[in-house]
């Protein structure tokens, strides 16, 4: 198997949409790696795993599948026969019977991350202002102010829902953790890592590296590309 036959999905999180992963997407293709990007509906985790199941059923050959924040927990529910690894991007990794929530608040959060609520539309919105102090620092006021703009917001029945055996104890994985993840602490994020066995690599990064340091994270696609057509 040759990596430029491998599929690259790359999956956003929540309060992101597709147009994160726009300057990965970019790198990946000009190292003529295939890799396409994945829109979640965030209105539940079974219609999020449909979305995935449904997007590699189309796809001609194998994958790895890339994920941000929440998605994390999506890729690993596919069955999918297709998939040959599982990238994290500060991703979350809740293990058989755990819910993302429960992982997410395993270890506290600092004075940074914003307060997260259901709002009267009964989905969870991220505060404007979070966008420039824990969700994207790094990024420049023009992109936090586009990604404010294009923010998806995500219903509680995505992240209370206790997951199945994950895919990540059949495949292998790799983990980039954010050092500067105001989110997602890197506490959180190292404990997820060892548990999955991952290949994993730590960087001084926010929450959103695809936007902030996209290059580190084409590498650990490549990476993750090289370990299963080595």
């Amino acid at each position: 198997m040759k990596s430029t036959k491998v599929t690259a999905v790359l999956a956003h999180g929540a309060w992101a949409d597709e147009s994160s992963w726009s300057k990965v997407l970019r790198e990946l293709h000009a190292k003529s790696i295939k890799a396409v990007t994945l829109s979640l509906p965030m209105s539940s985790f079974d219609g999020d795993v449909v979305a995935l199941e449904e997007l590699l059923a189309a796809l001609d050959g194998p994958a790895i599948l890339v994920a941000h924040a929440y998605a994390g927990a999506v890729i690993a529910a596919t069955q999918s026969p297709k998939v040959r690894a599982l990238v994290y991007i500060a991703g979350l990794a809740p293990d058989e019977g755990e819910t993302v929530a429960e992982v997410f608040n395993r270890f506290g959060h600092d004075d940074k991350a914003p307060v997260l609520a259901p709002s009267s539309d009964g989905r969870i919105w991220l505060p404007r202002e979070a966008f420039a102090t824990a969700f994207a620092q790094h990024a420049s006021a023009q992109e936090q102010q586009a990604l404010a703009a294009a923010q998806r917001p995500i219903s509680p029945e995505c992240i209370t829902v206790p997951v199945g055996e994950p895919l990540w104890k059949r495949v292998p994985a790799w983990y980039l953790i954010a050092q500067h993840d105001h989110m997602i602490p890197e506490k959180t994020q190292r404990f997820m890592a060892e548990r999955m066995h991952a290949h994993t690599r730590a960087y001084p990064v926010d929450h959103l590296p695809s936007v902030t340091a996209p290059s580190l994270v084409a590498d650990i696609v490549v990476d993750a590309l090289h370990g299963i057509t080595a």
